[in-house]
């Protein structure tokens, strides 16, 4: 059987059916994004609440994986300083208390790369990791940065991890004047568990929170850790391998281990004022 585009959502005439390759998201995937991102036709209101807005989408026929939508306005953070601190993994590993593990395994193109990324969900929830081909692109003052899971021989599923499937995951940044912005992230994972409905909105709005604390304090981190380095404005600053398509494979959710994590009670969960 095809697979619809992982960036396009199935009920939208979106982009064309792309088949089983992996590809690297062209500007009609983007503008699908934005849409997406902006849009509340069909989106469901489910959380609102610390200047934190979460919608959600029901699947469509062809999905079996919910879509949740989040919205935070981020003041006195310029849209070009959430842009990096997004894309800075050195900077990730400071603010972001839920990654155990994050790194660039090679370079495909100027503007796209793919990458691991291992985090924390609470005791006794087990850890989840990704494999994801990204792409990122600066479109005059929106910034936005998708990705969805593949297969790289070299990084199969480990035992430690739970190898969950981003279908699609992205964020735009949107300019609010020069000194403020607007995020947006968008999340369609299959994580290979019947994650409790309440853990997802809690720990997504959660998120969205350490982001903007993050957008607040890295100018200030970027000063004393290598203030010009930045690949993903300078290509010419990347210093990753470089590695091609045929390497990769799209990572089907069927092909991995599923749990059932759906009966583990709220007051089991190990999980800190701040992350709620």
């Amino acid at each position: 059987p095809r697979q619809i585009c992982p960036l396009s959502d199935p009920s939208d005439p979106g982009p064309a059916v792309r088949g089983e390759m992996v590809y690297i998201p062209d500007d009609s995937d983007f503008s699908s994004f934005r849409d997406q991102c902006e849009s509340l036709e069909g989106w469901h209101s489910q959380y609102n609440k610390g200047g934190v807005m979460v919608w959600s989408q029901m699947p469509g026929e062809s999905r079996t994986v919910q879509k949740i939508k989040l919205r935070i306005t981020c003041k006195d953070v310029p849209a070009t300083t959430l842009y990096d601190v997004l894309h800075d993994t050195q900077y990730r590993k400071k603010w972001d208390s839920n990654v155990i593990e994050t790194y660039d395994i090679g370079r495909l193109t100027a503007n796209a790369d793919v990458g691991y990324y291992a985090w924390k969900c609470p005791s006794p929830l087990k850890n989840r990791d990704f494999v994801t081909l990204r792409s990122w692109l600066p479109l005059g003052n929106d910034y936005m940065i998708i990705n969805y899971s593949v297969k790289h021989p070299k990084y199969p599923p480990r035992k430690d991890f739970v190898r969950a499937v981003s279908l699609q995951t992205g964020y735009l940044v949107k300019a609010n004047g020069p000194l403020a912005c607007t995020l947006y992230y968008l999340t369609q994972v299959d994580p290979r568990g019947e994650h409790p409905a309440w853990h997802m909105s809690r720990g997504n709005a959660a998120a969205m929170k350490k982001i903007y604390k993050a957008g607040l304090k890295y100018q200030e981190w970027k000063q004393k850790h290598e203030p010009g380095f930045k690949p993903w404005v300078y290509p010419e600053q990347n210093t990753l391998p470089s590695i091609s398509l045929a390497e990769l494979s799209l990572q089907h959710a069927e092909s991995l281990e599923n749990i059932d994590e759906s009966g583990l009670a709220e007051d089991r969960m190990h999980i800190s004022d701040d992350e709620a």
